[in-house]
C-alpha cells in the first residue's frame, strides 16, 4: 500500500499537471507485481534525488524480500515497479 501511496505522491509532484497514473497489481508465479506508471513527464533529474521517498520504498519492498525498479515507462512518464514474494 505505501508503494502505491508514495508513488502516486510523487506522480501529482513530479509528473505535470495534466498527467494520469495507472496503478496495476498482479500476481506473477510466486510473486506480487504492483506498477504505478504515470503519462506525464517523468523525473526531472536524479530518481534519487531530494526526498527520501524513493529509499524509503525500496527499504519497505527489501524488508519483505523484495525489488523496487524505477525509471522510465516505455512510451514516455515514468514508472515504479515493486516485485515483492508472496
Amino acid at each position: 500500500f505505501r508503494v502505491v501511496q508514495e508513488s502516486l505522491t510523487n506522480v501529482r509532484k513530479h509528473a505535470g499537471p495534466d498527467a494520469t497514473a495507472e496503478v496495476e497489481v498482479r500476481e506473477d508465479g510466486a510473486d506480487l507485481v504492483v506498477t504505478v506508471a504515470d503519462d506525464g513527464h517523468g523525473a526531472a533529474g536524479s530518481p534519487t534525488s531530494g526526498g527520501l521517498g524513493l529509499v524509503g520504498m525500496r527499504e519497505r519492498v527489501a524488508v519483505h524480500g523484495g525489488t523496487l525498479d524505477v525509471g522510465p515507462a516505455p512510451g514516455g512518464g515514468w514508472q515504479v515497479r515493486a516485485r515483492i514474494p508472496r
